[in-house]
């Protein structure tokens, strides 16, 4: 008999009246905080817990913080309802589909370069907009280039699928994971930049080795059936549409380090290019601005999500028992070394991550927590960040509870337990390149 979990929308409301319960529960206690001279932002001052006068919430009270969460995630729920309809829209005017197209094509008779090609374009994809579902449309035409090429079906998904979580858990520029994590830590847009790029290409590079290992050892007869060349090639009006897309993240990191840009200005450029995608497309005003809705109605839940991740913060906030338990989890682990009570928290995010498969609903649900806990231990909160993403962001490769990977399996034909015995391997190199991520942060 399988263990099926309830919708993660529930659960997060589980989480909200469990927060409730909690503030009738422990006792409420604060930390004294003070601005760092050197940052600007308000950290947690170690040894100065005290309890202070209880404040527990009631029923209405916890019904009241979903709204208050929601309006509190506002930025970060416009963000993905704009970025991800625009994206949508690129997939409405095929321009995605054609991409793959041409990939067959070009890349026919030279089998293992399609590998590398892929898993790069998906890891890039990953790392900017935090691709998954919209790999769901493209698996029949992964699975002929696959087919054409000698390349069973796992190798497809991991060349697209686990590529693009490679990327979105490493990936400097992932709004989605990056940004909203770090936001939510102070710190500063792309900061550690660099040592993020350096593990995006070193996860990237493993991954590839790992999965070039695998398919070497589980070529299938090449098929010529299927016509590859009946596939629609990219034609100049997809590259346009493509630059589109792309401009407003090139825009978003010069704005980032250089005017001061946060999630509104990203929503705002993703806005006109989506505008821009769709016309061009030959869509027209009213086409564009349907697609947009279309597109953005599939991401109410994950925005949701955020929102309701919010809401438990909203809730233990009033209820004043945030830092009493910063403390329990601080006093456990503070006879341990800076890093060792780092790398404890990628097994604590691997596990959150389980129950909340929401990257973006997870950091705002954890970090709240584990940066200031970071402040207390006496490490950098771009290590609590880094484990964030290695534990929380691969193990979206992982978790039966991510939608798009269980829809992208299915499509492709890939029992869930053949994927599991191939990823767990590829998997422990990455979080490797986390871990040695995590130790550069700390040095």
């Amino acid at each position: 008999m399988s263990l099926r979990l309830p919708h993660p929308i529930v659960l997060l409301l589980g989480g909200v009246v469990i927060a409730a319960l909690l503030t009738w529960v422990l006792p409420p206690g604060e930390y004294d905080r003070q601005v760092n001279p050197a940052t600007g932002r308000e950290v947690v001052v170690a040894g100065t817990y005290h309890t202070v006068s209880a404040a527990p919430v009631g029923p209405f009270g916890a019904a009241l913080g979903v709204p208050r969460g929601i309006i509190e995630a506002a930025e970060v729920v416009v963000v993905i309802l704009l970025v991800g309809g625009a994206w949508v829209l690129v997939e409405r005017a095929g321009t995605l589909g054609r991409l793959a197209g041409t990939l067959v094509r070009r890349l026919k008779g030279r089998s293992f370069w399609a590998i590398p090609v892929l898993t790069v374009l998906f890891a890039t994809m990953g790392g900017l907009e935090n691709m998954q579902e919209e790999i769901i449309p493209l698996v029949p035409v992964l699975l002929l280039l696959g087919r054409g090429l000698g390349f069973d079906a796992i190798t497809v998904v991991a060349m697209s699928a686990g590529a693009a979580v490679v990327g979105s858990a490493f990936g400097p520029t992932n709004p989605f994971q990056t940004g909203i994590a770090q936001k939510i830590a102070g710190l500063p847009p792309l900061s550690a930049g660099g040592l993020r790029l350096g593990m995006f290409v070193g996860g990237v590079v493993l991954w590839i080795g790992w999965t070039m290992w695998y398919a070497k050892r589980n070529r299938i007869a090449e098929e010529t059936s299927g016509n590859a060349d009946d596939l629609e090639a990219l034609t100049g009006k997809d590259g346009i549409i493509l630059a589109t897309i792309v401009a407003p993240f090139v825009a978003y990191v010069y704005g980032a380090l250089s005017l001061g840009w946060g999630f509104n200005e990203l929503s705002a450029a993703f806005l006109i290019a989506g505008i821009v995608v769709g016309l061009v497309a030959g869509m027209g005003a009213t086409g564009t601005t349907v697609a947009y809705l279309d597109g953005m109605k599939g991401l109410i839940p994950a925005a949701l999500l955020v929102g309701l991740a919010r809401s438990i913060s909203v809730v233990l906030a009033d209820g004043r028992v945030i830092d009493t338990i910063l403390h329990g989890l601080a006093e456990p682990m503070s006879g341990a070394s800076p890093m060792t009570a780092g790398l404890l928290m990628v097994p604590f995010h691997a596990l959150i991550h389980v129950a909340v498969p929401s990257v973006s609903g997870q950091a705002v649900l954890t970090m709240p927590i584990m940066a200031p806990l970071a402040d207390l231990l006496g490490f950098s909160r771009q290590v609590a960040v880094l484990a964030y993403q290695t534990g929380g962001g691969l193990m979206d490769m992982l978790t039966p509870t991510n939608g798009a990977l269980m829809a992208i399996l299915l499509a492709a034909g890939v029992p869930y337990q053949r994927w599991v015995r191939f990823v767990l391997p590829g998997l422990g190199l990455m979080v490797l390149v986390g871990v040695v991520g995590m130790a550069l942060a700390s040095a």
